[in-house]
């Protein structure tokens, strides 16, 4: 979805809008799953990056600018737990229990009229 609001800055409102966002790219160098007796599975994700391109414009009372923009986040680690238990039908069920994301590196270019 797009992103849009206000921020104050020093004398003045920031109207911004950011869309058309789409993950251009993804990598996952490094993934392992295995199974915990008793709990379910664990989900590991090393070094991974992604690639995000998006509109952009903003808007104050003395100026306005508009472009494209490209992000790229790397150093992302994933270590999330899924449980899977059986539901009172017999079948295998899975939920989510924990998940913890970190990322190390971001870096935005903004191109713009200005």
């Amino acid at each position: 979805p797009d992103l849009s609001g206000y921020e104050k800055f020093g004398l003045g409102n920031v109207k911004y809008n950011i869309s058309r966002i789409r993950v251009t790219a993804v990598e996952f160098p490094s993934a392992s799953i295995s199974l915990i007796p008793g709990t379910g599975i664990k989900l590991v994700i090393g070094n991974a990056s992604l690639t995000i391109d998006m509109n952009w414009n903003i808007r104050t009372w003395m100026f306005k600018d508009s472009g494209r923009s490209t992000v790229y986040i790397s150093k992302v680690f994933v270590t999330a737990i899924f449980s899977t238990p059986l539901d009172n039908t017999g079948h295998t069920s899975i939920s989510l229990t924990s998940c913890r994301t970190t990322s190390g590196d971001t870096d935005i270019k903004l191109n713009g009229k200005s």
